[in-house]
């Protein structure tokens, strides 16, 4: 429990000062000028007062227990003073010193250290190495972050200290009310997962936003962020986006999932809002605490400017959202409403330059009045008759609350009297239509995400002890990349389709095999040291009679043999060709925090070019591996457009989820591409052409 981190009776400050700017000092100031009621307990070897409060040379030489204590001395001096305050009967600690897992092995060490005897002692850290925490609830300001925020229903939580000043900063020029705000700093106890749960069931909590530059444990944070998602929307903001210190990878999947992609996947997988700007960050906070949750993707725009009306139609689109329109009735009583003949109640609605705040509120009227709109969104540019003050007070009198309401006053704030006056009446403002739209799309797609089925992961009959067999096989021989031959004999115990085929070592079993399986066929070198087949000349196709085989498999062993003399050649597998259809390609990479990470995209060399592939988390249910497929640039193709048929989609979603299930079952699977999978119409059944994959060392298996 984090109750006396958030609603301690007495606080002590260790390493309280005298001399302002110091932490100590400006500690002790922001409890005292923020108001806490309860017990403030100052301790420094010097003794005196400091602002009017007794100073205590040593904590134990307080008489009573201590609820929390923050600790701001060096680092030398931590260790006693954790253990002077865990005899006082303290239950949390804030450690706002650093020097410690941030300085190197010397200071994780001790870290780590601090950490155990604060759970020995039955007392929880947060920090080191951050600013402490706020909350406005009971006044409590146990940080050097900054004054105390006026109140709201947002809760912070942030591993970068700079941001939490940042935050609060920010919400004081919006004056955008907060709940709690706590720096995590390094993390040795109290993380992110600890305060979500915390904030689920948190009364003053109805939004949370986070800062995070790493997560602790993948699956916990998923379990834990799924179930608050539930109730209350969780945006947070990552850092360390960047592709720098991507480790190399022998697939497709392994080259394009990057860390990054895992932290993606693992938000959508749990209902996390993300945040790719710390302005976004604020804008889907304000949207989400001011306003209700759109009820579909509808949206009426309401401008006094044809230029940024059409410019909000625009963003609406392109976030896949539509553009609303009144139905016949309502927009001709709008219009009688109106005192300009010239408004376009059309879409979006122009209710023109000259428009006064009245004629604003009755085209809100009418929106919250229609069922074909979900979601409104006012643009007012400044005019010389505009009265932007006056229209924010007529449309908070309108709004009722039965749809998300979003303003964007295009240069208006400097028409303003008071910058409070959108927080004051609920009504979210943007700077622009885009962000308006932006912070919109993420309503609705947390709503959509609420209203999901229930996840059913579907289990197949597999033949789950032959795959083991060439797995376990293969890693005691120190074979870590499966040949082609043995993936697909893993893939077909998984009940994949794979067409007929055999290794062979000479050419008269290669035009032996070619005869019996029948023409036409495939010729494939087979080795642990060429990767990329083709590129290397180890691929032919459509061999028709057994001169084509004769002539393929001597030409293929006199260039590979050429080309990589040191190259250990296993055979050649031949294969009957594959009946023509869509190449698309299924994989999976093992990310070491989230675990096996689906990848699914236009296959051959499309997956290069155009890199248009989407992942998720395993295990997968059919309606998410579907989605996966909608989310793609090249659906279309998948459906079929203008006079071409369409693929299987439902067999494709069949092939993502038994490879969900396949790198479930076995951690042993570090990486897996199916490229191509042949697709075709519907009722046909895919086939695997081609296939790779890469097993973990032995005793570095990731138990995901």
């Amino acid at each position: 429990m984090l109750n006396s981190l958030f609603n301690p009776e007495t606080v002590a400050v260790v390493g309280a000062s005298r001399t302002p700017g110091k932490v100590g000092h400006d500690i002790l100031v922001n409890l005292i000028e923020g108001g806490f009621e309860g017990n403030i307990i100052p301790v420094n070897p010097a003794g005196g007062t400091i602002l009017d409060l007794p100073v205590y040379e040593h904590l134990r030489q307080y008489k009573g227990n201590v609820d929390q204590t923050i600790i701001a001395i060096p680092k030398e001096q931590v260790l006693e003073t954790v253990q002077e305050a865990l005899n006082k009967g303290t239950k949390s600690v804030i450690m706002v010193s650093s020097g410690f897992r941030e300085m190197g092995e010397i200071g994780a060490s001790l870290e780590e250290e601090i950490a155990t005897l604060c759970k020995r002692g039955g007392a929880r850290l947060l920090g080191p190495n951050c600013l402490g925490l706020i909350n406005t609830k009971n006044k409590l300001n146990s940080s050097f972050a900054g004054k105390m925020p006026i109140p709201g229903k947002i809760s912070v939580f942030s591993q970068s200290g700079a941001l939490c000043s940042a935050i609060l900063d920010l919400s004081k020029r919006k004056y955008l009310g907060l709940s709690k705000v706590v720096s995590i700093g390094n993390k040795a106890d109290i993380n992110e997962d600890d305060l979500l749960k915390y904030f689920e069931e948190d009364e003053d909590t109805d939004v949370v936003i986070g800062y995070l530059e790493n997560i602790v444990s993948g699956d916990r944070f998923i379990k834990v962020a799924s179930k608050i998602s539930v109730k209350k929307p969780v945006i947070i903001l990552k850092s360390g986006t960047s592709s720098v210190g991507q480790r190399a990878a022998a697939t497709h999947t392994g080259v394009l999932a990057g860390t990054d992609t895992a932290y993606g996947a693992a938000f959508k997988r749990s209902g996390v809002i993300r945040a790719d700007t710390f302005d976004a960050l604020f804008d889907y906070a304000t949207a989400f605490s001011m306003q209700p949750l759109p009820k579909g993707l509808r949206v009426l725009i309401i401008s006094n400017a044809g230029g940024p009306g059409t410019m909000a139609a625009d963003a609406v689109e392109h976030a896949g959202l539509m553009v609303a329109e009144l139905s016949t009735n309502i927009a001709g009583s709008l219009r009688g409403q109106l005192s300009s003949d010239n408004v376009v109640t059309g879409s979006p609605i122009n209710v023109l330059g000259d428009a006064p705040p009245e004629r604003y509120a009755e085209a809100l009227i009418a929106g919250q009045n229609a069922n074909s709109v979900d979601a409104i969104i006012i643009i007012l540019t400044p005019q010389a008759m505009s009265n932007a003050d006056e229209t924010v007070r007529q449309l908070a009198l309108a709004i009722d609350g039965s749809k998300p309401v979003f303003a964007s006053f295009m240069g208006g704030r400097d028409m303003l009297n008071g910058k409070n006056v959108f927080t004051a009446a609920n009504l979210p403002d943007f700077p622009s239509p885009e962000r308006a739209v932006a912070a919109l799309k993420v309503m609705y797609e947390y709503a959509a995400w609420q209203q999901r089925p229930p996840r059913m992961v579907t289990r197949f009959r597999v033949n789950r002890r032959r795959a083991e067999r060439i797995i376990t096989r293969s890693q005691r021989h120190n074979i870590l990349q499966l040949n082609e031959v043995k993936c697909k004999k893993i893939l077909d115990a998984y009940g994949f389709a794979t067409p007929p085929g055999r290794l062979v070592n000479t050419v008269d079993e290669a035009i032996e095999h070619a005869k019996r399986i029948g023409f036409p066929v495939a010729l494939k070198i087979v080795s642990p040291d060429i990767v990329h087949k083709s590129d290397m000349g180890g691929v032919k196709l459509n061999l028709n009679n057994t001169q084509q085989v004769r002539d393929a498999f001597d030409l293929m062993m006199m260039r590979i043999t050429q080309q990589c003399p040191e190259a250990r050649i296993e055979g050649i597998d031949v294969e009957k060709m594959v009946d023509s259809g869509l190449e698309v390609i299924l994989g999976m990479n093992r990310d070491p925090q989230f675990g096996p990470m689906l990848m699914f995209g236009l296959g051959g060399i499309f997956v290069e070019v155009l890199k248009d592939v989407t992942f998720h988390l395993a295990p997968i249910t059919h309606d998410e591996a579907v989605q996966m497929l909608m989310s793609t640039r090249s659906y279309d193709i998948l459906e079929g457009r203008r006079g071409q048929k369409g693929v299987d989609i439902d067999a494709i979603a069949r092939g993502i989820q038994r490879i969900s299930q396949l790198t479930t079952d076995f951690p042993q699977i570090k990486e897996l591409d199916i490229n191509p999978f042949i697709v075709g119409e519907i009722g046909t059944e895919p086939i695997v052409a081609d296939a790779r994959m890469t097993l973990s060392e032995p005793d570095k298996i990731d138990r995901f």
